[in-house]
């Protein structure tokens, strides 16, 4: 008889086996539905997993040799270019006369005489009345101040009193101190005087004792190719003209998958595998490393250096400048400031030129400006008439029959009855419990139907 595995038994999706430690020797033959980290990480939404780029491999037809015929080649003609003529254009002669300078607005336009616009805003009338004015502000009225009594102290006093006599105990530092004379170190540098060796110079090196001198050979001289060209001529036929038939073939496939937008908006909620392995850290503040306050040594610092005590001072001369002293000669006639320059290119008399100043066409008007524009001349006031408003009355609307609460819904609904996992048992209902493989899988067995007797 058929047996049934707890995954196999549930019908809506959520129960399965428990899985125990796979064994590596068992071959049951049997498939696993559920994995660990299905478990651990469930599915978000209705969302698909991508669908592969790769194409297909299919069947190409039309293996053969390629023609190189291209349909630019086959349907391309050429044609003559003609140049357009070149249109020359006609040489300015000015007219003849003068320009009449007169316009429409100056030969129609008829003056008026203006009077001055009236004002429409009254003048302000200052009421001033005389007297004194003796009246109590609301404010003072209605608030007035209280009696209130100052409240005591209830401070301590100070009872201390620094004392009078001076402090004698001695200090850790007086008694551990003892004050010792400060010597002078003793100077280490070499003298300056340079010790020259007795002995002879000897220049000879382990290069010059060693090195034996040897003939080279003399290189073969290599003659020089001359360049022949080549008699054939150049064969301009590339693989691509020669293999290339212009077939007609099918457009390619797009090979982009459909995009699946998800529908849920709502965030997730369970666990992933970036989550479990990666959790927050607590970490500790930086400790703040506290700089020991500086104490200054006691007594007087020795301000001399090894240079100030072993420096001697040496009286010398001043140097003797070797520039020869220069000997003038003393003329009593005048200087001659004339030169060839000056006497070939003398300075020539130049003036600034005058502005180009274009004359007026249109000469400026004379008199006094009314003042009245187009616009106030020919403006015709008229009263504003206020647009009727279309919008709707703000008011419920009333009937007399009664409201009727059937829908489309309430009249179609048919309700079904909610159908229990037989899985959510311990053990399901109509099955009876065999064994458990060593992969975790629960086996149960139909039970048979139970026949009363008569």
């Amino acid at each position: 008889m058929k047996t049934w595995c707890l995954c196999q038994i549930c019908t809506c999706g959520r129960h399965h086996c428990p899985h125990r430690t796979t064994r590596i020797y068992d071959n049951s033959g049997m498939y696993c539905p559920t994995t660990e980290y299905l478990e651990k990480y469930p599915t978000y939404g209705n969302m698909l997993p991508p669908q592969s780029l790769k194409p297909t491999q299919e069947l190409q037809a039309c293996r053969g040799k390629m023609e190189g015929i291209t349909t630019f080649k086959s349907d391309y003609r050429p044609y003559e270019i003609v140049r357009p003529p070149r249109h020359i254009p006609e040489e300015y002669k000015p007219k003849q006369g003068k320009i009449d300078l007169g316009t429409t607005y100056r030969r129609d336009f008829n003056s008026y005489t203006v009077q001055p616009v009236a004002i429409i805003r009254p003048l302000e009338r200052q009421q001033v009345q005389k007297g004194k004015l003796d009246t109590v502000p609301t404010y003072k009225d209605d608030y007035r101040s209280w009696d209130i009594e100052k409240s005591e102290s209830y401070r301590p006093e100070h009872s201390y009193h620094p004392p009078m006599v001076k402090f004698g105990n001695s200090t850790t530092f007086q008694d551990a101190y003892v004050p010792r004379e400060a010597k002078p170190r003793q100077s280490f540098k070499p003298s300056s005087v340079a010790k020259g060796s007795t002995a002879p110079f000897d220049g000879d090196t382990s290069h010059r004792l060693d090195y034996r001198p040897h003939q080279l050979e003399l290189k073969a001289a290599r003659p020089q190719e001359v360049y022949k060209p080549s008699d054939q001529p150049f064969e301009d036929l590339t693989t691509h003209r020669n293999d290339f038939q212009g077939l007609v073939g099918e457009t390619a496939k797009v090979c982009k998958p459909a995009y699946t937008r998800g529908t849920l908006n709502v965030p997730f909620s369970g666990s992933t595998e970036f989550r479990e392995s990666f959790q927050p850290w607590e970490i500790p503040p930086p400790e703040v490393r506290k700089a020991p306050e500086y104490v200054p040594p006691a007594g007087s610092m020795e301000l001399h250096s090894t240079s100030h005590l072993d420096y001697v001072p040496h009286q010398a001369r001043r140097v003797v400048p070797i520039r020869p002293v220069s000997q003038r000669r003393k003329t009593s006639f005048p200087f001659q400031g004339k030169s060839t320059t000056q006497a070939d290119f003398p300075a020539w008399e130049s003036c600034r030129p005058g502005l180009i100043k274009q004359q007026q066409q249109i000469p400026s008007p004379s008199g006094k400006f009314d003042g009245l524009s187009t616009f106030r001349s020919h403006y015709v006031p008229h009263e504003l008439v206020p647009t009727e408003s279309c919008k709707p009355f703000n008011a419920a609307l009333k009937s007399s029959f009664p409201f009727s609460g059937v829908t489309m819904y309430s009249v179609e609904y048919t309700p079904k009855k909610q159908e229990v996992c037989p899985a959510s048992f311990p053990c399901p209902p109509g099955y009876t419990f065999e064994t458990t493989n060593p992969q975790g899988h629960k086996f149960f067995r139909k039970a048979a139907p139970t026949v009363q007797a008569f």
